[in-house]
């Protein structure tokens, strides 16, 4: 490149500029001199170019120079940043503790209050005080016509257990004279397993008519009569949970099975009126929507001696006193003590 200069001393003067370098040649020079002059230098190394031959600079000027950004060094020094952050990272989390999740421990503060003793509603036992005072007589239709009754004294075991549970069948929906009355047909037809299973559904349905549903508890008794001669040499389970397999068996028939035809204490029987009673006086935690549900709260608090007497002793309260339409709360031993009594003494 060329560069004309101001006239020094008269002289003008020319100035070659290559890779940061300056030429100066005299004006006086002829032009194929220049030419010459041009043609040695432009074939001399240059201080700030690499030599392709030897990979290193030309002078020792080039020491503090930067070097050409070549492809490989980019390379080598990408490689050689990424090594140097990998290290630092690793050093970091060498450093870094790990916190681990605090465990949230839970303080339960019982207030004085033994598992092993239940909370049992307030006055509840001069509330059963009083229903056994009127029920002393014990002439409801559940002491004179229920399932204990209903059964052959003069039977076997086996033969009273199996009457038992029929009894029980036929007693939903329906009230206690006329399952009676059904009972007392079949017995003087022949009320046991192999009778039942040599006896047509139709003669069945006929013997217990008026019952509630009682052409599906002929086909019930029919169907729990095979099962019991192929299972349980004609005698019953003796256990809700087997008894509850039987076709037309429910928990509350289930329970009072156990408890009359195998004397023994494993729940107590629920049906409508223990049901309604023990919501009206509060004996369950919340009012209740079934009659499992009431049994559950029951047994919950209800002293285990008592589960056997209280079906029927509430169920007769029912029939009598505690019915489900105008109960006589007015006459009631409980009508203070009573919630449902309290609101409905003055109506």
């Amino acid at each position: 490149m060329w560069i004309t200069t101001p006239m020094i001393n008269g002289r003008l003067q020319r100035k070659m500029v290559r890779s940061h370098t300056s030429y100066k040649f005299n004006c006086d020079m002829p032009p194929r001199a220049w030419k010459a002059n041009v043609m040695e230098m432009s074939s001399a190394k240059s201080a700030y170019f690499i030599s392709k031959q030897e990979g290193q600079p030309a002078s020792s000027n080039m020491a503090s120079s930067p070097k050409r950004q070549t492809r490989s060094n980019l390379i080598k020094q990408q490689a050689l940043k990424i090594k140097l952050e990998t290290d630092a990272n690793e050093s970091v989390e060498e450093k870094v503790k790990v916190k681990k999740a605090r465990k949230k421990v839970i303080v339960s503060v019982e207030e004085n209050v033994s598992k092993d003793e239940p909370i049992r509603p307030e006055n509840w036992e001069t509330v059963l005080k009083n229903i056994q005072i009127m029920r002393a007589k014990k002439d409801a239709p559940v002491d004179l016509m229920g399932a204990e009754q209903c059964a052959d004294a003069e039977s076997s075991q086996e033969v009273k257990r199996f009457q038992v549970l029929v009894s029980l069948m036929l007693s939903s929906q329906t009230k206690d004279q006329v399952t009676f009355a059904a009972m007392e047909k079949l017995r003087k037809h022949g009320l046991t397993v192999e009778n039942v299973l040599n006896t047509d559904e139709e003669v069945i349905a006929k013997l217990i008519h008026p019952v509630g549903f009682w052409k599906k508890k002929a086909s019930y008794i029919k169907k729990t009569a095979a099962i019991l001669a192929e299972h349980y040499y004609s005698d019953i389970p003796d256990t809700v949970e087997e008894l509850c397999k039987l076709p037309g068996v429910g928990q509350k028939m289930a329970v009072l099975t156990v408890n009359i035809g195998w004397d023994k204490t494993v729940g107590i029987g629920v049906d409508t009126h223990v049901h309604r009673i023990a919501n009206r006086l509060g004996w369950t935690r919340r009012p209740t929507k079934t009659p499992e549900n009431t049994q559950k709260e029951l047994e919950d608090w209800l002293p285990r001696s008592l589960w056997n007497e209280v079906n029927v002793l509430l169920v007769g309260f029912g029939q009598q006193h505690c019915t489900p339409v105008k109960p006589h709360c007015g006459t009631c031993l409980n009508k203070d003590l009573c919630p449902f009594g309290k609101s409905h003494v003055n109506r």
